[in-house]
């Protein structure tokens, strides 16, 4: 079971896997359940975004070797926003080596 604030994924389009399960496909973004717009701001709604309450966000990510098959582009504003994933993993964007005094 997912952490209550942990974020789900929401999809510009959708497939089904071998059990029929309905999979997230095109364009994902990171969508918190219990809300009605993405963590980038898009309205579900008028983006007519598909919602899937039983995938979570880092199964996106074609590593994460999840419902990332037919997943063709991820956020990068929703991946900034749900963690700070960057492309080349978990790390920050920058690291201070010798702060000032």
């Amino acid at each position: 079971m997912r952490a209550r604030g942990e974020p789900s994924v929401a999809a510009s389009g959708e497939w089904r896997d071998g059990e029929g399960t309905r999979m997230p496909a095109g364009e994902a973004h990171a969508w918190r359940p219990g809300t009605n717009q993405t963590l980038c701001g898009l309205a579900l709604s008028r983006s007519r975004l598909l919602r899937f309450h039983h995938v979570p966000w880092p199964d996106v990510f074609p590593e994460s070797g999840g419902a990332a098959e037919e997943i063709q582009r991820v956020c990068p504003k929703c991946r900034a926003a749900a963690g700070g994933r960057s492309e080349r993993g978990w790390s920050k964007s920058w690291r201070r080596d010798s702060p000032r005094p």
